[in-house]
């Protein structure tokens, strides 16, 4: 008989220490990005937007997020997968679901196990990147 080893799931207050941590990385880059964290079930826990960040900037942290989260990847890894030439060219277009393949989605662990996903958007995708990185090194 196995035993399975209950994960704390992701928290508001994990959120918001991914969303403040990410803008701090953002600030010091003079970067105004917006930031989205969802959780395990792809739930919105917490979303900020600078009010200099470029408007879509919402709307790509909170679809970089999901895509992070539904693939379990980082979106950087998944830009090629995903070009004409890519495995998965065809993704993008084939569900019906808000997939963004540009960097700045990160997967959130917890005990080797998926607990959310936090997406940055506003800078260079590299930049967004980084930024959501920070934060989950940070939260861990």
């Amino acid at each position: 008989m196995s035993t399975t080893l209950a994960v704390a799931p992701l928290t508001t207050q994990d959120a918001e220490a991914l969303v403040t941590a990410a803008r701090r990385a953002a600030d010091a880059a003079g970067v105004p990005v917006s930031v989205t964290v969802l959780d395990a079930g792809g739930h919105l826990l917490a979303f900020r937007r600078d009010d200099r960040a470029v408007l879509i900037s919402g709307e790509t942290s909170t679809r970089k997020a999901y895509t992070a989260l539904q693939l379990n990847a980082p979106t950087a890894d998944l830009v090629d997968l995903v070009k004409p030439e890519g495995p998965f060219h065809s993704l993008p277009t084939a569900l019906d679901k808000p997939l963004l393949f540009i960097a700045g989605g990160v997967p959130v662990h917890r005990d080797g196990r998926l607990i959310g996903a936090i997406g940055v958007g506003g800078g260079a995708p590299e930049q967004d990147h980084g930024f959501a990185a920070t934060a989950v090194e940070e939260l861990s």
